[in-house]
């Protein structure tokens, strides 16, 4: 009774979050962020690559927006044709921004962010217990299989089946779930743990590092009692993020662009074309 109780508990975790983590829509930036008409049509009008770099810094001026490009320029998506929250990402596959985009999941077939990145670590962390389960309560009879005692042949391939089945996804899950929980130890996204997110300061790959509980909170929230439960409860929108240093607190749009260009950063190329791609990210 305590092993099927057990079991069904496990079950009903996983195949909650795993549904959770597949019909919970990842969030877009909202409305402000969007070009307004007037603004885009100006935008597109101007052939200028330095111009088209001062509109977006003036759309972006009242915006809480900190990170840049890595040639100091406002991260802009010309396919969604908005300015960029921190940590917000395009997702090809989606065809949208995702806020605080961590990947996209070919295992849940849905963009995992900011509105289900709690929920696909607990799937994570439930798919490991439950293999780990299933494993513990076939192993005897796995046993029973080469000491002899299983005497029937369809019985045998069942017992090995689940076993192999069992350990196969347990020791993937293990890394990856493994490596899930550095990342939010450390308060990083898959993305900026590649590629650090870039600061008025430059690349800062701890930039939103807070330490470790707060960390934690930042997915998971205050509440304790609803950290093993696939329930929203991350902390924030999604579109803004403390971040570790007081210094990086201001907005580095309204800040100094001269800064950019004596760290040999923001060197604007002659031709146009090449000039506009490194002022805009364009990411795919």
């Amino acid at each position: 009774v305590a092993y099927l109780t057990i079991f069904h508990i496990l079950f009903v975790l996983f195949v909650w979050t795993y549904w959770k983590s597949i019909f919970t829509l990842p969030v877009q930036p909202g409305k402000k962020y969007h070009m307004s008409y007037a603004d885009k049509e100006r935008y597109e009008n101007e052939e200028r690559p330095e111009v088209q770099r001062q509109i977006l810094a003036e759309i972006a001026r009242k915006l809480p927006v900190y990170t840049r490009t890595g040639n100091g320029g406002v991260r802009f998506c010309d396919r969604c044709q908005l300015i960029k929250p921190d940590r917000c990402h395009h997702c090809s596959v989606c065809a949208i921004c995702v806020l605080k985009m961590d990947h996209h999941c070919p295992w849940v077939n849905n963009c995992i962010g900011f509105s289900n990145y709690k929920f696909f670590l607990l799937f994570l962390a439930y798919s490991l217990l439950y293999c780990l389960y299933i494993a513990a309560t076939v192993f005897k009879y796995f046993i029973k299989y080469w000491t002899g005692e299983l005497t029937n042949g369809r019985s045998k391939f069942h017992v090995l089946f689940l076993l192999f089945v069992a350990v196969m996804f347990f020791v993937s899950l293990m890394f990856l779930f493994g490596y899930h929980c550095w990342l939010v130890s450390r308060n990083r996204s898959t993305l900026e743990a590649f590629s650090a997110p870039v600061f008025q300061n430059g690349p800062d790959k701890n930039g939103f590092n807070l330490g470790f509980v707060k960390n934690l909170q930042q997915v998971f929230g205050e509440e304790k009692k609803l950290w093993l439960l696939p329930i929203a409860s991350s902390q924030g929108d999604g579109h803004f993020f403390p971040m570790r240093a007081l210094c990086e607190a201001q907005n580095p749009l309204l800040a100094n662009e001269e800064q950019w260009e004596d760290d040999g950063i923001d060197e604007e190329p002659h031709d146009s074309g090449e000039a506009s791609s490194l002022a805009i990210e364009r990411e795919t």
